[in-house]
């Protein structure tokens, strides 16, 4: 089969942990490895979650349902399974997927799905294959948990001790993740047969940690270090370091307890803070550690893909792997949303797109979508390092300035021209809540819209998060930027109209 070469660029651009962290022109330093970049699968239906497996293949999940390997020399594909009773919704379906660390003796695959349970509800179900005669079969039901149509997570990894950690979100529940009742915004250990381990440190509970929004990224690093990706909401992505009887404060605390609500729950609750947190939020996704000296720059490092920032950071450790020293941007936006990524023994770094999935990018999806990239030290190529900027941005600095708030918070939704989309996000040109008294859409940025609200019920499939937490004087140029533009010709949101109605929130 064909190996597709695609073009070869590298980005740099350094980052902070800042609550609200502006994109500006930045340069990183440039470095001597010389990589070369190629597309080794295409024509996939949105790879979940990549594996690198003990026969040199990458074992991976489309969402739809279908588990594969891939040879990525040949870029020969085999379909191992398709589950024919995955839901897919928008972010529910097939998800994460672990191989047994002793594969050869207990060719054991382990993977969870949403499911529907009945005419109203939805389930998560963790299953166990075994992979005999070039399939797998003989599924086991390890668990199996409430969901909703959001916020399932989820990743799967083997510990050093072998055991399952099995990564949930909150389905959409707010109260979830803190009760440790509930299975869901948690992070799981499970025996490899689906039994409580007898030393997990809440006797018969599966419960490791917890506090957890949408975990989408899980890897051990180096001396056993549990990392974690995790979506925040309007603010406060996470990477955070797992470790057993951790609360990471969700939905009481996002991110660092740096506001006066959070300090309060703080003060009485003992939270875990991520070890590195991005506002606005780039939407994280899977992550992996690079323990290779194929790319230097790279070494003693967690990768990490983004959906909404559509690039590769590489966050580098401190010699204890419990704090990020740096971090570096790579191939910003030219390969549109990355959902995961897998590192061969040698160091090759595949990255796979999520370009035909139900939120997709500007430009995108384009011929060949979605692929498995690899990314691969050559002894001729391009420096993996370029100093080309942010050539790609959407905002320029002469653009006012509640465009480039517009583009940082509300982009990835209703889209860079408003248009949204359809049946999922709702466009903006043209709605009556941007268009008609201006306290109904200021009320919209400072409360949102939640799931259990009416306006929510009659017309959107996605709930909004609250944008309360931003000045006034920087809600108004948002709410201005959306009623005089993308094709709104309407009055500007001053400051004073915003002032009585958050008075009226505190009320």
């Amino acid at each position: 089969m064909k190996i597709w070469p695609i073009i070869i660029l590298g980005l740099g651009v350094a980052g902070t942990g800042a609550r609200y962290q502006e994109r500006k022109d930045l340069s990183a330093q440039q470095g001597e490895t010389k990589v070369e970049v190629t597309a080794v699968a295409r024509d996939l239906d949105q790879p979940w979650e990549l594996v690198w497996g003990p026969d040199r293949h990458i074992w991976f999940t489309e969402h739809a349902g279908k588990i594969s390997r891939l040879n990525p020399e040949t870029g020969k594909k085999e379909v191992l399974i398709s589950i024919k009773d995955v839901l897919r919704l928008t972010t529910p379906g097939l998800m994460g997927l672990a191989l047994h660390p002793d594969f050869r003796k207990n060719p054991y695959v382990f993977t969870d799905y949403t499911f529907r349970r009945d005419s109203t509800h939805n389930g998560l179900r963790l299953v166990r294959y075994t992979y005999r005669n070039g399939g797998l079969h003989d599924p086991k039901v390890l668990l199996e948990m409430p969901a909703s149509r959001g916020h399932s997570g989820s990743r799967l990894v083997i510990s050093p001790d072998r055991k399952l950690m099995f990564a949930t979100g909150d389905a959409a529940v707010l109260t979830n993740a803190q009760s440790l009742s509930s299975l869901a915004g948690k992070v799981l250990r499970l025996n490899l047969d689906g039994s409580v381990p007898a030393d997990n440190p809440i006797k018969g509970s599966y419960v490791w940690s917890w506090g957890h929004r949408n975990p989408q990224g899980l890897v051990y690093g180096k001396n056993g270090l549990l990392y974690s990706a995790e979506h925040g909401d309007a603010v406060e992505d996470e990477l955070n370091l797992i470790e057993p009887l951790q609360n990471y404060g969700w939905p009481k605390v996002e991110g660092f307890c740096d506001q006066p609500k959070e300090a309060a729950f703080c003060d009485s609750v003992k939270i875990t803070p991520p070890i590195k947190a991005w506002t606005p939020v780039i939407a994280p996704a899977g992550i992996d550690y690079y323990a290779a000296d194929a790319i230097p720059e790279w070494k003693h490092s967690i990768l990490l893909v983004t959906l909404k920032d559509a690039d590769l950071r590489v966050l580098k450790l401190d010699p204890s792997g419990k704090k990020i020293t740096g971090e570096t941007i790579y191939f910003d936006k030219q390969y549109g949303r990355l959902r995961d990524l897998c590192i061969s023994p040698e160091g090759d770094v595949y990255l796979s797109t999520s370009n035909r999935d139900w939120n997709p990018g500007p430009g995108f999806p384009v011929d060949g979508d979605d692929r498995i990239i690899r990314v691969r030290k050559k002894k001729t190529g391009v420096l993996l390092a370029s100093l080309s900027g942010m050539a790609t941005s959407p905002v320029s600095l002469n653009d006012p300035a509640g465009k480039k708030l517009y583009v940082q918070y509300c982009a990835s939704c209703h889209k860079e021209d408003g248009k949204g989309i359809e049946g999922v996000f709702p466009a903006l040109s043209g709605s009556p809540v941007v268009t008609g008294a201006k306290a109904r859409l200021v009320q919209v940025l400072l409360q949102g819209i939640s799931e259990d609200s009416e306006t929510f019920k009659k017309a959107y499939d996605q709930p909004m998060p609250s944008f309360g937490f931003l000045p006034d004087s920087e809600i108004a140029d948002i709410g201005t930027y959306i009623r005089t533009g993308l094709g709104n010709e309407k009055d500007r949101i001053l400051v004073r109209d915003i002032v009585p109605l958050r008075q009226d929130m505190k009320k």
